[in-house]
This record gives C-alpha cells, structure tokens and sequence, in this order.
C-alpha cells in the first residue's frame, strides 16, 4: 500500500492515511524518525515495524517486503512528503508486487507536481513531469534543449542553489519570454508563487531562493519552427563536439522540422559569415 503524506501542513493528511499508519503490519518509511514525528503530531500510534526504505536500501528491502505482502501481511509505504513513486522510493516495490501479482493499491493525497500544475496560472490540461533538472550544465543544456517543441507544459524540480543558472539557461534556450512559474515552499509557512516570462524569473532568482523548489514551464507555442532560428542550437552542439549532420538530426526531430533544411540553413548561415 502506497501511502501520500502532507508536504508542509499537517491538515492535508488524510483519515485513510492515519488509519493506515495506526493498522499496517510494517511501515516502510523513507526516513523513520520524520514518520514516527508525522503518527505523534497526527495522533496515531505506530503498532507495526517501521523499517528504512530509502533510494540506497530500497533494491535490498524489495524482496523481503514482498514476502511479507505475500504471506498475507500489510506493508505501508511512505516518504518524506508527497506521494511515493514521484521521485521518491518505491517503483521498485510496485514493480516487484506487480510481477508477482500481489496486490497494490494507493492512498491519494498531496503532490507537489500537480499542486503547482494548479497554482501555475498557465495551461495544464496537457503536461509533462521531468524529476529534477539536470545538476550540470552541459547535461541540462541539453535536456532543455529537447523541451524546445514540446507542446505540453513541463513540471520539475529543482534545487535552490541552482534554480538561477536553471531559469537563466530555460530562457537562453527556450527564449526568455516562454511563461513558467517557479512554485517554492508549497503548503508549507512561506509558501511562495512568483509567475512571469523565464527572463524575468533568471532575474528574479539571482538574489537567492531557499526552500523546496517545484518549477513549471509553458509548453511551445502551435507553429512549426523556422529552421534559420534553430541554426544557434545547432551550432552549440556541435561547439559540444557533435559532427554538425548529427547535431543537426538531433534538433530538427526535437523541433519537428526537416533535418536536411536544418543541415543547409547551418550551411548556409556558415557562408554568410565567412563572406
């Protein structure tokens, strides 16, 4: 059983979320003591074991914790906040349930990726999640590059001590006047939606942020792509050490456009500086 736990306010847990945690045989928990915290300020007693299921454990706990499910016992699984699954422990424990046809099931409950999808102010009904954004530079270039075409909205998360290079980077690539919200501290005290053009977020985060981050983008606006506008990406890739017929097939597909008139406008562009 999957269980999804208050981000920051503690009213968001619900009754099935305290009656799981006052009758489940074993709880596994991302952090036991942040649990144990969560069942004493809910006013749940804990009467089952409460084991460790944490990225670095998890593979290892897999096993055992389906033969408890196995033999008929209640497994409970939570973590630090949010619903697990979403960039937290457990699609190893639905995968391994549901291989071996056990039953799963799941409390629903708070998330931070569709809490702010909500608050965004921009379209949503079509969206994509991306975990966190890339640590490195060149890793994240990259991944924002494929975002360039996407119609869908984009939802991720991102680390406070990064979010300035991240939102400068979006609007180096996808252009500074793309709308995006940056979603920071949610349900929590400071709970905090700053909405605007990604040149005017870079801005913005330069002074510094704190908190947890969560990060949405508008998706591409309808129309195909002009490839002379897509020759500097291209360029960038092959500045990267890509042969320029491979840089070029890679952002055409992204952008949807033809990798040959891609390939000629790079050409041509080259030509025109060199005159």
């Amino acid at each position: 059983m999957l269980a999804a736990t208050p981000m920051g306010d503690i009213g968001d847990a619900s009754q099935r979320l305290r009656d799981a945690l006052g009758s489940a045989d074993i709880v596994a928990a991302e952090d036991t003591r942040r649990t144990r915290a969560l069942a004493k300020a809910l006013g749940v007693e804990i009467t089952g074991r409460v084991i460790s299921f944490y990225d670095h454990v998890e593979a290892a706990r897999v096993p055992a914790l389906t033969d408890e499910i196995a033999a008929g016992r209640t497994v409970l699984l939570v973590t630090d906040a949010g619903m697990p699954s979403v960039s937290d422990p457990g699609y190893r424990m639905v995968a391994a349930c549901v291989a071996r046809g056990l039953d799963v099931t799941c409390l629903p409950g708070p998330s931070a990726v569709t809490t702010a999808l909500a608050l965004s102010g921009l379209p949503v009904d079509r969206f994509c999640f991306d975990g966190f954004a890339p640590r490195k530079a060149g890793q994240r270039k990259e991944w924002l590059h494929t975002l360039s075409a996407e119609p869908r909205a984009c939802v991720f998360f991102e680390a406070p001590h990064r979010l300035a290079d991240c939102l400068a980077d979006a609007a180096d690539i996808l252009g500074g006047d793309r709308r995006a919200a940056v979603c920071r501290e949610l349900t929590k005290t400071y709970e905090e939606v700053v909405r605007g053009t990604l040149a005017e977020l870079a801005e913005w985060a330069v002074a510094g942020v704190r908190g947890e981050i969560t990060v949405v983008v508008e998706g591409a606006r309808p129309g195909a792509a002009d490839p002379a506008e897509l020759v500097a990406q291209v360029e960038e890739r092959a500045a990267a050490g890509l042969r320029l017929k491979d840089a070029s097939a890679e952002i055409a597909a992204v952008a949807g456009v033809s990798r040959r008139e891609l390939y000629d406008a790079v050409l041509a562009a080259r030509r025109s500086a060199n005159r």
